[in-house]
């Protein structure tokens, strides 16, 4: 015999016996969260660690750069200035955890050990993603807002069903929280308790539009209390602070305390991407400012002043940039050999009868192409 519930009640959903946390213990540093200049003993091997990849990783943005000015890549959105957020969440989670990255977070994947020229695939309008997102564990850079930070509260949650050990750490911009992915995101992970971080990279404009006119909360941390997750205000340009923050949030998750909303208080120094004219909607006195700000110059000065870092320590770094500049520009001296038919490649594990059918047609007239004009392409390419 079927037994129905009596109208009007409902069985309790699978979170009711989940206390909900107090309010004020979600609320976010009422400062943004700092070590550099602070009274902290530094950690001098991570210090180090994070100074030369803060060196390096500034190398590589301008480097990237100036080959996009020369024509080697369609677009670049540059991460100078950002690079403490970007070292940080590559350094943070385990091996084993997951990294979610927006499109300016190519030094992220870079770090993290995603070969530069892969990472830089995509910038390139050559093939797909560019690399094995399950090599280094890094879901491919992502265009579209937001749409990420779905996908990361789902592999997370995905992960937890399945007892694995994992975190996910997904990265956005302050324009990717007027999103309504970033709501149902973090929406789902507070309810889930998904062991998923996310970190907001607030870098003060989305393209041209100035965070005060895409939200009137006080921070973006403050909307964590609406989800009932933990809100954390932290300083961008401070890489240890970052890292801590960081690392602090993922080992939550990975306790099972569930999601960390962390907005990273940073600054974009170059233009949305190579194709922004930013002198048009921000002053150069801005720009300054937030160069005196800069990520690598505060850590610099720190560890100067407690005797960690020498000049030959500043060299190594110096020319560890130099080296992957180098690898970087050889790499892309030439275009890469396109072929046309692996357009279809990587779509599906089995392609669909529809995708045969493209890549058929495709072929045919590749080869009836060919066929008028012997040089219309080379061989591997037909």
């Amino acid at each position: 015999m079927t037994v129905l519930a009596q109208p009007g009640r409902q069985s309790a959903p699978p979170y009711a016996d989940r206390a909900h946390p107090d309010p004020a213990s979600l609320l976010p540093d009422p400062e943004p969260y700092r070590v550099l200049g602070g009274t902290a003993e530094p950690d001098g091997p991570l210090w180090l660690e994070l100074y030369r990849r803060l060196v390096t990783g500034r190398r590589f943005n301008e480097q990237v750069t100036a080959l996009t000015r020369q024509g080697r890549l369609a677009v670049y959105p540059s991460s100078t200035g950002q690079e403490a957020c970007q070292i940080a969440a590559a350094l943070a989670p385990a091996d084993r955890d997951w990294l979610f990255p927006s499109y300016r977070d190519t030094l992220a994947a870079v770090t993290r050990g995603v070969d530069p020229v892969q990472a830089l695939t995509l910038l390139r309008g050559d093939w797909h993603n560019g690399y094995d997102p399950h090599t280094h564990r890094v879901a491919p850079l992502c265009t579209p807002l937001a749409t990420q930070l779905p996908h990361a509260v789902g592999l997370a949650h995905a992960a937890r069903l399945k007892g694995d050990d994992v975190v996910a750490l997904a990265l956005v911009g302050d324009g990717g929280t007027s999103e309504g992915d970033f709501h149902e995101a973090l929406n789902f992970a507070a309810v889930w308790r998904a062991p998923v971080v996310f970190l907001v990279q607030n870098n003060g404009f989305a393209i041209s539009v100035p965070l005060a006119k895409q939200t009137a909360a006080p921070s973006i941390a403050h909307k964590a209390v609406g989800y009932g997750m933990p809100g954390r205000l932290v300083d961008g340009n401070d890489a240890p602070a970052v890292h801590h923050v960081l690392t602090e949030a993922i080992g939550r998750a990975r306790s099972g305390a569930g999601p960390t909303l962390v907005e990273a208080l940073t600054y974009r120094i170059d233009a949305h991407t190579t194709a922004d004219d930013a002198g048009r909607y921000r002053s150069d006195a801005e720009v300054a400012a937030w160069r005196a700000h800069d990520p690598i110059t505060l850590l610099e000065r720190e560890l100067r002043h407690h005797g960690l870092l020498t000049d030959t320590e500043r060299q190594r770094a110096a020319e560890a940039g130099e080296r992957l500049a180098r690898r970087v520009r050889a790499a892309l001296a030439d275009d890469p050999p396109l072929t046309p038919a692996a357009l279809f490649s990587h779509v599906y594990a089995e392609p669909t009868a529809q995708l045969r059918e493209q890549t058929a047609r495709l072929r045919a007239e590749l080869e009836a192409e060919s066929a008028r004009t012997p040089d219309f392409l080379p061989e591997h390419a037909r």
